[in-house]
């Protein structure tokens, strides 16, 4: 199905000289003179990479078709994580750099779909919001603001900012997105 640049969206997958590519950030520019251009910020599913393009609103493009299948986080070994199809059993790996800023929400059994594009293992979803164990905080100050908050590691290696009140060995919920306090479990 054809694509125009001037209807892109976010999150939207084309294909672009062969590769898979989604939009991360987009926006119409209007110059003075001449046709509408799309300014957009792109990322390679396939390599990565991160690319800031120009397109002219008029030019067309293909939608990438992804396909999931859901899978369960066994373990990692090195710079290596291991996942199972939930269907066949079948295993698959990802690498470090596919895996990227995800491998800190990622617990032994969660659930998360792998994506595919003609057959290849790109990266993985995983849910928006996801429970964490804290493993190191500082203690409570002792009538410090409500909404004041303090340094925590998490179990995965996670650095985020929590309210006073959370102390080692507490479940919270983080969002996955950026990495922020989301609330207790």
């Amino acid at each position: 199905m054809a694509i125009l640049a001037g209807d892109f969206r976010t999150g939207l997958t084309l294909t672009i000289e062969g590769d898979p590519w989604v939009v991360l950030d987009f926006q119409h520019v209007k110059p003075g003179k001449g046709a509408a251009i799309l300014k957009t910020k792109m990322k390679n599913l396939r390599t990565g990479a991160t690319q800031n393009r120009n397109f002219n609103a008029n030019t067309k493009f293909e939608q990438a078709h992804l396909e999931t299948k859901k899978a369960s986080y066994s373990y990692a070994d090195g710079s290596t994580y291991y996942f199972m199809d939930i269907e066949t059993y079948d295993m698959y790996e990802l690498a470090e750099e596919q895996v990227d800023f995800k491998k800190y929400f990622l617990n032994e059994g969660m659930e998360v779909s792998l994506v595919f594009y003609e057959g290849d293992l790109l990266t993985l979803e995983i849910p928006e919001k996801v429970e964490v164990t804290i493993a190191e905080t500082a203690p409570a100050i002792k009538g410090a603001p409500s909404n004041q908050t303090k340094d925590a590691v998490t179990d995965t290696g996670l650095k985020v900012l929590v309210p006073q009140f959370i102390a080692e060995g507490e479940k919270v919920m983080v969002y996955t997105a950026d990495g922020k306090y989301a609330g207790r479990a």
